[in-house]
């Protein structure tokens, strides 16, 4: 019989499912992934870094971004692709995100975290090479 002591807690589970998420990232550079998480731990909304549909592609070279060699969290304004966390909040209904978390599969930038703060989400949870960090606003 399998040990359900070795169930993941919540925080892994759902950073889990973001790894997941990330996979479908349409970057060169990084894949990233977000899930939305209400607070009864019910999936809101996911997201990961791609364009807008029939936008410009980064996997087919017309990312202006990608294709320079600026160092890493720096140019997004030549981007072409919408960020995962943008997108997650994008298609969550807002009342659904009021008092929940975010989870990531790397630190959220400046613009993200203004977005993720304005949509009400009052926690980040993210992976920082290999390390879970946590976030809480109020």
């Amino acid at each position: 019989m399998k040990d359900l002591d070795a169930r993941p807690d919540w925080d892994a589970y759902f950073l889990g499912i973001a790894t997941a998420v990330a996979e479908r990232g349409d970057c060169c550079r990084c894949r990233v992934g977000a899930v939305v998480v209400g607070p009864d731990r019910r999936i809101v909304s996911t997201g990961y870094n791609g364009s807008y549909p029939s936008g410009p592609s980064c996997s087919a070279g017309e990312c202006p971004r990608c294709l320079s060699e600026v160092p890493s969290g720096s140019s997004y304004e030549d981007c072409a692709e919408t960020h995962a966390e943008a997108n997650a909040l994008l298609y969550a209904d807002w009342a659904s995100c009021q008092s929940s978390t975010i989870y990531i599969t790397r630190s959220a930038c400046k613009d993200c975290l203004k977005l993720i703060r304005s949509a009400g989400v009052h926690r980040i949870v993210y992976l920082d090479h290999g390390k879970v960090v946590e976030l809480h606003f109020q």
